[in-house]
């Protein structure tokens, strides 16, 4: 109803990067403790060290705005009357 593409994909796209934020704070210390008690089992250890977490945060941000500004994107350059034609 009159936003442009781009107000559209930075709209969506804040929704999806707070809920992506919330994620990764819930997401973090219980990996890190499940994980660090898991490889206590093993005779070979490794540490689990940040960088590990910040890869898998940027990984899940890209595929969630990418997935965002396509749905966006196709959404916004459809014909609404096509929408309401089913309706």
């Amino acid at each position: 109803m009159g936003a442009s593409i781009s107000d559209i994909i930075v709209m969506l796209s804040k929704e999806v990067a707070v809920i992506t934020v919330i994620a990764n704070v819930i997401a973090w210390p219980l990996a890190y403790f499940l994980m660090t008690g898991w490889l206590q089992d093993f005779p070979f250890r490794t540490e689990i060290g940040i960088l590990t977490f910040i890869l898998a945060a940027l990984l899940i941000f890209t595929i969630g705005f990418m997935t965002t500004s396509f749905q966006s994107v196709k959404a916004s350059l459809a014909n609404p009357v096509d929408s309401l034609r089913f309706e």
